[in-house]
């Protein structure tokens, strides 16, 4: 019987989230709240959201230029690149998307650790608010596994990056690099083989002096860029674009990508930790949930009367 009690015990702490000021937040309190569909809480800042058009916009000027190229004795490859005027313009357009590609890289580089630097000087710096993995990613995706399974009442208390955004941001990390160190291989093939001859010859002379050697790193760049671009492509359509636009209450579009904002059901639901900062953060917020609990409470104590 002690048990048990425990057991109760622990599953209403874990629903309920105490904040000083506010109340006691239901963890499913996301299903009571009105959302704004271009956002009611602060996410990304302005920076990030430049990079992130700038990404799309060059990724997929990159694949409609490439993947038609690559593919050029297939039977769709031709129209393809014939909207572009011609295989000449869009190898040009390709080179031109590239460069504002690896910018942008370039740009969302200097953001995060300027931005990082900027926090640990003023000591506002929180990991827990990054996209730095965690051993609480693992348990988070395990619960939410469990959850749609049916085997948990409710979702985890996620941060602001949950274990699913943290996988997307490594897969975009590697396939970025893969895309440009191989792209740039074979835009610049003699300044890349005089590279190679430099650093890789020095623990590896054979490698320089074997034309095949040198031959078959060339033909892995072409592969690995054509191979990983196609991949990007899917992962793109079939997974990111799914999880972030496709799913009910979302759909057609999240406008985080645009506005930098998020609704307050999608915070609450999916990055609840992050929601209690915001609670802490922004007096607003508080006052709205302040009012939402008290109402709710009324209309509980209506129906029980």
């Amino acid at each position: 019987m002690t048990a048990i009690f425990t057991k109760c015990q622990s599953m209403a702490a874990d629903y309920y989230t105490e904040v000083e000021g506010v109340g006691r937040i239901p963890r499913d309190i996301y299903k009571h709240v009105t959302s704004n569909p271009y956002g009611d809480l602060p996410r990304y800042s302005p920076h990030i959201v430049i990079q992130h058009f700038i990404i799309f916009v060059t990724f997929m000027l990159l694949a409609g230029t490439g993947v038609p190229i690559y593919f050029s004795d297939l039977f769709w490859a031709h129209y393809v690149i014939s909207l572009f005027g011609g295989i000449d313009v869009a190898r040009q357009i390709h080179r031109i998307a590239a460069m504002a590609m690896m910018g942008a890289s370039a740009y969302h580089l200097i953001t995060v650790i300027g931005g990082t630097v900027s926090k640990l000087i003023k000591k506002e710096f929180d990991y827990k608010r990054t996209q730095i993995p965690r051993l609480k990613d693992l348990f988070d995706m395990i619960h939410d596994i469990r959850y749609f399974l049916g085997l948990e009442p409710q979702r985890p208390k996620m941060e602001k990056f949950m274990y699913k955004q943290k996988l997307h941001y490594l897969a975009i990390l590697y396939g970025s690099f893969v895309l440009m160190a191989a792209g740039s291989a074979l835009l610049f093939p003699d300044t890349v083989a005089k590279l190679f001859a430099e650093t890789v010859g020095k623990i590896w002379p054979q490698a320089v002096s074997s034309e095949s050697v040198s031959t078959f790193f060339q033909e892995l760049a072409r592969l690995m860029h054509a191979d990983e671009a196609v991949m990007a492509l899917i992962v793109l359509a079939f997974w990111h674009w799914t999880n972030v636009h496709f799913v009910p209450g979302r759909f057609p579009v999240q406008w985080t990508f645009l506005t930098g904002r998020i609704t307050r059901e999608h915070q609450i639901e999916e990055h609840f930790l992050e929601y209690i900062r915001n609670l802490k953060e922004i007096p607003e917020e508080r006052e709205y949930m302040r009012n939402l609990l008290k109402q709710l409470e009324t209309e509980s104590r209506q129906q029980e009367g």
